[in-house]
């Protein structure tokens, strides 16, 4: 079986790209040999910026012959049944076959598709691949009609065995396939061909190209880390950059250069910000000093010089850059001086925040407001969350948010140290903001989750009151991350707040918002389905949620959580499963009598009616087990009523086994139908079990 190498060789695709572009690439080509007949063992695929790469290991040479009998008309149809049947067959009359069927004698026809040579099916989908590619922008060139990414020079297309490699037969355009590529765009730029794909990746590296992108995010950060190391330096980490740089350099060359003194003073978060998004450069701290006092670029060429003409022209950029943000930092500072924090923020009653909704000012007023009620049931200072929220926002109306938008909060942070605020509420100007997402942190200090709770609700009560809610997939105002944040943060400080409540009291603060009031019960809604999202992610089943959203006190997420996990522990057990099943048996049976005699029999069972062992020790197990359920309940613990509910699984089951619930005894009938409605109270008691599958 032969192996398949494909090399498209194009200009620079941009890195953002470069990673969707080699999924897709892969996903493409695979599918489309498969869905040919053809087979594979392996598949890889590669990028750099100007090239796609996907070798394919073991597939089979040819698709497969297939044969196919077909039914035609019956021998006695009319001509021209038959005459179809023929076109569309390809056959003459004469290789028709006349076959017996239960509705007379028909035409078969026996098709043979003759199986394909692997190259031919290589050049149709790969034609098919590159013409159709979902690239998010392409452009044309030239006088062709071909679009790509970026202007497309050259295809690589080889198929290859122990005996040597042969070229896929292919032209798009006037680009006709070949064995050969090219390397480094200035160090090794001469074509050279290949045979195969160790053959390929050995050449390229020797021509200054390593073709894989792990491979070269690899080595940048082992080579920083070796630069960094005897010099005591950290690299700050990025991951993400990382992985970006990787998509802009075939051959990396780690440099490293030093930040001008005049700019150590500023925060670290600005010089990395300002060196990351606008140069590509990775932050290097000092752990002595706990500043970012270097950085480290990454060239994508050798230079005699070892990079020093490249290093000072980087040097000579980033220190206009950092310029830019010293003036920023320095009138922001100016201004904190002059007016205040609060002064700074004055601006933003001219910033609309919704045109239903008010300005950004008339927000602030009302998470100032919400903040204070808050608080107490978070163990913060009303005053405190008040102040905080009041300031928590100043930053926005800062020039350096203004330069940097993914600052802010951070930068809140540190003007609201400069303007003298202590006592948590630095903290609630960064940390409000949080949770953005599932991984997030989730702000601990109480003045942080009292402002980050009133943020987050006032934005939900406001769009709910204006009829902005998310629908489908769209979901223009976040009001789902701001839901799963409300969500975190009260799960994660265990606050036991009435969420009904909170929102009742967002309502009375903004007043009516356009015509109307948010709708508790809608919102409270809107939340549980977030945290059904939530807890399935942790593992718990949807019905199990269900089941505990359907006792009292939903709107205690705290509450509601904690039962929820109890039942999904319990339900993993034996006795929990089987208890289950009882339950379901008991429910049925007097369902069934209460549709059929047209009474509830809720009341009334007693031991003096018992006829049997079991059905007296069920007496006793049901007393003993509202004994426990009905105090660990109040109690809050879950796991004591599940494991006194668990109890009842043995006497149950043998209760059933024992004794016929529809005697011909009226009173015996009666009483035991009564003693049913015992075990689905008690059940019951502890979450609704009804809702439970299977």
């Amino acid at each position: 079986m032969p192996d398949l190498l494909i090399e498209l060789f194009s200009e620079e695709i941009p890195a953002r790209m470069q990673a969707r572009a080699a999924a897709d690439f892969k996903r493409l080509m695979t599918d489309g040999l498969v869905e040919a007949g053809l087979t594979y063992a392996d598949a890889g695929v590669f990028s750099t910026p100007r090239r796609l790469a996907l070798v394919v290991g073991g597939l089979s040479g040819a698709s497969p012959t297939l044969r196919e009998d077909r039914k035609g008309p019956r021998v006695d149809a009319p001509e021209a049944a038959l005459e179809g049947f023929l076109r569309s067959t390809g056959l003459s009359r004469d290789q028709l076959e006349r076959r017996a069927d239960k509705k007379g004698e028909v035409w078969f026809a026996s098709i043979e598709r003759p199986g394909r040579p692997a190259a031919d099916i290589v050049a149709q989908v790969l034609e098919h691949v590159i013409r159709s590619f979902p690239w998010p922008k392409s452009m044309r060139w030239g006088a062709g009609s071909l679009r790509w990414v970026r202007p497309l020079h050259s295809i690589l297309c080889i198929l290859y065995d122990e005996t040597g490699s042969a070229i896929v037969p292919l032209d798009i355009d006037g680009i006709r396939a070949g064995d050969t590529t090219r390397g480094h765009r200035f160090m090794a730029p001469e074509p050279f061909s290949v045979t195969s794909y160790d053959d390929y990746a050995a050449k390229l590296e020797a021509a200054k190209v390593l073709h894989s992108a792990e491979q070269r995010a690899a080595q940048i950060h082992h080579v920083s880390l070796n630069m960094l190391f005897p010099l005591g330096l950290e690299l700050v980490e990025d991951k993400g950059l990382l992985a970006e740089v990787a998509g802009l350099v075939e051959w990396p060359v780690v440099l490293m250069g030093e930040i001008g003194a005049d700019f150590l003073d500023l925060p670290p978060e600005v010089l990395q910000t300002s060196m990351r998004e606008h140069q590509k450069f990775f932050s290097v701290k000092n752990p002595a000093t706990g500043r970012i006092e270097r950085f480290l670029t990454v060239a994508n060429i050798e230079t005699a010089d070892h990079g020093a003409t490249i290093l000072a022209g980087n040097q000579k950029v980033l220190a206009a850059r950092l310029s830019d943000a010293k003036f920023f930092w320095e009138n922001d500072l100016r201004t904190i001086r002059e007016k205040g924090l609060e002064g700074m923020a004055a601006g933003l009653s001219d910033v609309t925040f919704h045109n239903k909704l008010g300005s950004q000012a008339d927000r602030i007023k009302r998470i100032e407001a919400l903040a204070r009620e808050i608080a107490p049931l978070v163990g913060a200072k009303p005053d405190l969350a008040a102040e905080a929220a009041r300031v928590a926002k100043a930053d926005l109306q800062s020039e350096m948010v203004g330069e940097f938008p993914e600052l802010q909060g951070l930068m809140g942070r540190y003007y609201a140290q400069a303007a003298g605020h202590d006592d948590g509420v630095p903290e609630a100007c960064e940390e409000h903001y949080q949770p953005l997402g599932p991984g997030d942190a989730v702000p601990a200090a109480p003045v942080s989750v009292a402002v980050a709770l009133a943020d987050k609700i006032d934005t939900l009560t406001g769009f709910w009151a204006i009829d902005e809610k998310p629908t489908g997939s769209k979901d223009p105002y976040a009001l789902r991350r701001a839901a799963l944040g409300v969500i975190r943060l009260v799960l994660v400080n265990d606050l036991r707040l009435k969420i009904i409540d909170v929102v009742k009291l967002a309502n009375e603060i903004s007043g009516p918002r356009g015509a109307s009031f948010a709708d508790a019960n809608d919102l409270l809604s809107f939340l549980h389905d977030r945290l059904k999202v939530h807890l399935r992610d942790e593992g718990i089943r949807h019905d199990v949620i269900d089941a505990a959203l359907a006792m009292p006190g939903s709107d205690d997420l705290v509450l509601l959580v904690k039962r929820a996990e109890a039942l999904a522990a319990f339900l993993k057990t034996d006795d929990g499963e089987n208890l289950i099943q009882g339950y379901k048996r008991a429910n049925n049976i007097l369902s069934q009598a209460e549709e059929k005699d047209g009474v509830e029999y809720s009341y009334g069972a007693d031991v003096k009616f018992a006829d049997t062992p079991e059905e007296r020790a069920l007496f006793s197990a049901l007393d003993a087990a509202e004994a426990t359920i009905g105090p660990a309940m109040q109690a809050e613990d879950f796991a004591d009523a599940m494991s006194a509910m668990a109890a009842l699984r043995a006497p149950i089951d043998a209760f059933f086994e024992a004794v016929q619930i529809n005697a011909d005894n009226a009173v015996l009938r009666r009483n035991r139908l009564n003693l049913l409605s015992r075990i689905r109270a008690i059940c019951l008691s502890v979450a609704d079990l009804s809702r439970l599958e299977g």
